[in-house]
């Protein structure tokens, strides 16, 4: 009775270890994918679009890149976990355990919201360092509490849909064409 603290910590740090064996996919690849975006964004309006709001165009975009791809990442964690123990098999160390329903999503969606959060901020400091771009918030909580939510939300989006899915395909779509 009560909550199953060893169990919720030991799949909650197999999913956070899962994702750090491929390090440079989970942090490096969407911090370079959103400078990419960032570059190809400020080039293509130099000049075009005035400033939104009296802000520079590639200070008002930063946040919205850095936003992205939490929300991404997070959709990501969650939906890779349980698909790829659907499609090889070894679901069954997820539902072996003696864990709640409500002890799995919450370590998974959990790991799915560190994710986000370590690419956030690696993205944040990425773009601090960017020319002309100041991402220093002006109200810190909101930052963090938006990015906790929207990352939450796209983690239990991810949960379902591998839920849902059958294979990589069905998952690719919800990512192409909802996330």
């Amino acid at each position: 009775h009560g909550f199953n603290w060893a169990g919720f910590t030991t799949l909650y740090l197999r999913e956070i270890r899962r994702f750090w064996k491929v390090g440079m996919q989970t942090l490096a690849a969407p911090v370079v994918t959103a400078l990419l975006y960032m570059m190809v964004f400020v080039v293509a309006v130099r000049g075009a679009a005035p400033p939104i709001h009296g802000t520079p165009f590639a200070i008002f975009v930063a946040p919205g890149l850095i936003m992205m791809a939490m929300l991404q990442n997070s959709f990501a964690n969650s939906s890779f976990s349980l698909l790829v123990g659907k499609i090889q098999g070894t679901i069954v160390d997820y539902l072996m355990p003696p864990l709640a329903v409500g002890e799995l999503i919450i370590a998974l969606v959990g790991a799915a919201i560190t994710r986000a959060l370590l690419v956030g901020l690696a993205l944040w400091l990425a773009m601090s360092l960017w020319p002309g771009v100041s991402v220093m918030p002006d109200h810190l909580w909101a930052v963090v509490v938006f990015g906790v939510l929207g990352a939450s939300m796209l983690g239990f989006l991810g949960l379902i849909t591998s839920v849902w899915a059958e294979k990589f395909d069905h998952a690719a779509a919800v990512t192409n064409f909802v996330v």
